[in-house]
């Protein structure tokens, strides 16, 4: 098993720039989340590691080696599409090792690969069977079986679970974490789904318009946003935003009629601001001073929409036997130390 380095990575469509130099690397073994919007550029940058995607300008290397230029069957990858791409007229088996067979690798190597990897996919009852007979789940098992058994250096997933209903993806997210745990190889892991960003990974990369926002951990992510985009981005629901200047002694908040005391070191008394505030770090309070929209309940937790004087909107989280009741109207509290604050202009984090 090896790392990927990327070192000022740029691809280009003619004149349209779509990955701007990006820098990145990928250590031994890591599992690793290209997260983002679409059209941010994330399954293009996978596109490119594989070879399936000419690098325009920067270098990729895979371990010690510049495979820039090398084609998709040299560079030690195996990749795992959104769609499962199985022949329907061949047993789960056949589709597992038919890749080796076209490299002319003997049968008994290909057996006992083969054999290996439906041990560790749990695919040993489904070997005879044929794809129409498969889960969805168990034919995303079976493509990712088929990348196993080429040994690769880097595994490569490219929205596995996409077609998967919400059940199975849960299903699914467990199974590749435990897989990634048993053989310990590199994987680099493209979504769209924040939730499987935070669930699987060890490192985030964080991708908008083709250029990294930012790298790490996914608790790092969330507890220590660089931006206004990532704070947004990482977590679930998303994190509120609402205007303020700066006052004397904190943050002005007109949606919260209240002057929020903040740690960072603020700009000049007027200054416009952002503060951001997580669901689940407000309480619902007795008040008028926002309405209360409207409640999810979702069993352990619920999520009030309230609507400020303002026009902006918040969500809440509430967990316990206490709902908060929709028509009615409420206030807000908080603990001063979860408000985040950003640049008005540029939504850069201001510490």
């Amino acid at each position: 098993m090896t790392g990927v380095t990327l070192a000022r990575v740029v691809k280009k469509y003619g004149a349209t720039q779509v990955i701007h130099g990006v820098d990145l690397t990928i250590v031994d073994g890591e599992f690793c989340v290209f997260v983002g919007p679409s059209g941010c550029g994330k399954s293009t940058l996978l596109r490119m590691v594989a070879g399936l995607e000419e690098t325009s300008d920067g270098t990729i290397r895979i371990g010690s080696r510049d495979v820039t230029r090398l084609d998709p069957s040299d560079r030690g990858v195996a990749m795992v599409f959104q769609t499962y791409a199985l022949y329907p007229h061949m047993t789960v088996a056949e589709n597992m090792g038919f890749g080796l067979k076209m490299t002319g690798h003997p049968k008994a190597e290909i057996d006992t690969k083969v054999a290996e990897a439906a041990r560790i996919l749990k695919l040993q009852p489904l070997l005879e069977r044929k794809p129409k007979a498969l889960s969805g789940g168990q034919r995303q098992r079976v493509a990712i079986g088929r990348a196993i058994v080429r040994g690769p250096e880097v595994f490569l997933f490219d929205e596995p679970l996409s077609n998967l209903d919400a059940e199975l993806r849960v299903e699914m997210r467990v199974e590749i974490a435990r897989l990634h745990k048993e053989i310990g190889a590199t994987m680099i892991y493209v979504t769209h789904d924040q939730v499987e960003a935070m669930t699987l990974a060890d490192k985030i990369v964080v991708l908008r318009a083709g250029r990294v926002e930012q790298v790490g951990a996914p608790l790092d992510l969330y507890r220590d946003p660089d931006n206004r985009f990532v704070a947004g981005f990482i977590g679930s629901p998303s994190m509120n935003f609402l205007a303020g200047k700066v006052a004397g002694n904190g943050v002005e908040v007109p949606a919260l009629k209240a002057v929020v005391p903040v740690s960072a070191r603020l700009p000049a008394v007027g200054t416009p601001v952002l503060v951001g505030l997580r669901p689940e770090h407000l309480s619902v309070a007795p008040g008028d001073g926002l309405s209360l929209d409207m409640t999810e309940a979702l069993g352990g937790v619920s999520y009030a929409y309230l609507t400020a004087p303002t026009g902006e909107r918040l969500i809440v989280e509430e967990r316990g036997d206490t709902r908060s009741t929709p028509g009615g109207r409420a206030d807000l509290t908080f603990e001063p130390g979860r408000a985040y604050l950003f640049d008005a202009t540029t939504e850069a984090r201001i510490r």
